[in-house]
């Protein structure tokens, strides 16, 4: 890459088709944002959202807003817009609660629904949370469930006639590497079990095709390419052929057959509905639409093969100019094979983020040794890849990460 100049990325930017949604949303003009896929930047119209959100259907219409701004289906309206991220249909996805919160009910009911089987597949290295969520219910159950904990190249190997139920992330928050959802998605039904699939790093990054791959269930969060805010509530997947066939474990009255008939037994409602638990966090639902309805307009196709560019220039990039400094890539160089970040390994991985952040670079440190950058290609340009890696080159080059203030470990890295 060495005939590449600042120039170069600068006319790549101006011929990018989808340049112009970076000013939908609010990014200070000095900061290289490449965090997308731990937090998503914030669309302009989510403040105004808010404040309206807050005077006008909270302050002066009160309860009414239930029904007269649809407060009660907000839940259901946002839930089909990310249908189409998805790739499934209308009345199959609800936005709701939190990611671990949503496993939790997809686990419970996958396992009902293979009562006669004890084995859950997950891939150990992955996010915690999903291993915990499981860890934590199958003790509650205790039904004498085990979780069978396989690496990407042993997850077919690990699906066998045994288990009940394959609970995986379809990209690697660590590595970003991306598993092939429709192999192991036939996989597990060749042998009678269902398949649980996280979406947190896939949703708005890539195009998912759920209903294509005959995915059983899945979830994702709000709030990473989806701009949905800090905390936005997730969203939870059922495939119509398996609504109504197991109950979820979180018997609120949202999920009831009437919830406003108020009767004394639990009746659960045979559609995606049954998914919702209590009342739903309205704030945050109406500001997660704004990043939702922005996505309305834009090309996922478009949006995969930036990304899958960026990814490249970066990784070249890194390697061409720091090379000597111990840099080592752990993410996947093939492009089809991998998410939309990048990540490399080194042992002073903290304070060489530090520093970064200290640059107006942000990316983020995950232990014990991983530097990631994630590329949002809504608003990510092609410029900040070649601006980010001659800022890394400096404070590789000038070892300005051994700076005690970069060494300070954080509370959230």
């Amino acid at each position: 890459m060495s005939e590449l100049s600042r120039n170069f990325f600068l006319d790549l930017d101006r011929c990018d088709e989808l340049a112009s949604f970076r000013d939908e949303f609010h990014l200070p003009e000095d900061l290289i944002y490449l965090d997308g896929n731990s937090l998503g930047a914030m669309p302009l119209s989510a403040k105004q959202r808010a404040i309206d959100v807050v005077e006008r259907e909270w302050g002066q219409d009160l309860i009414t807003s239930w029904n007269k701004n649809n407060w009660f289906h907000l839940a259901e309206k946002l839930g089909d817009k990310i249908a189409r991220l998805i790739g499934v249909g209308l009345g199959e996805v609800m936005a709701c609660d939190a990611t671990g919160i949503n496993l939790y009910k997809l686990l419970a009911m996958a396992l009902d629904m293979r009562p006669d089987r004890k084995v859950i597949v997950m891939e150990g290295s992955n996010f915690p949370t999903d291993n915990y969520t499981a860890q934590g219910l199958i003790k509650h159950l205790d039904r004498g469930h085990q979780i069978r904990f396989a690496e990407k190249d042993d997850i077919l190997t690990a699906i066998t006639d045994d288990v009940a139920v394959v609970s995986l992330t379809q990209v690697h928050y660590k590595t970003g590497h991306l598993l092939d959802m429709e192999e192991i998605t036939n996989k597990a039904h060749e042998v009678g079990a269902l398949v649980i699939w996280d979406l947190c790093h896939s949703a708005g990054a890539l195009a998912v095709d759920l209903n294509n791959c005959n995915a059983d269930f899945a979830l994702g969060c709000g709030y990473k390419y989806l701009n949905g805010g800090p905390g936005a509530p997730a969203f939870i997947f059922v495939a119509r052929r398996h609504q109504g066939k197991a109950m979820q474990p979180l018997t609120g009255w949202w999920g009831h057959a009437a919830p406003f008939a108020f009767e004394k037994d639990y009746r659960p409602a045979d559609n995606i509905q049954q998914t919702l638990t209590g009342t739903q966090p309205i704030l945050s639902l109406a500001v997660l639409e704004c990043g939702l309805e922005i996505f309305e307009r834009a090309d996922m196709a478009k949006i995969r093969e930036k990304s899958m560019n960026l990814c490249d220039y970066f990784i070249g990039l890194v390697e061409e100019h720091c090379e000597e400094y111990g840099l080592s890539l752990a993410t996947t160089r093939h492009r089809e094979e991998r998410g939309s970040q990048v990540s490399f390994q080194h042992e002073k991985g903290f304070a060489i983020m530090q520093a970064l952040i200290a640059s107006k670079v942000v990316g983020d440190f995950r232990a014990p040794d991983i530097i990631r950058f994630g590329f949002t290609p809504l608003y990510t340009r092609y410029v900040d890849v070649w601006d980010a890696v001659i800022c890394l080159k400096n404070i590789m080059e000038n070892e300005l990460w051994r700076k005690p203030e970069y060494n300070q470990l954080t509370a959230v890295t």
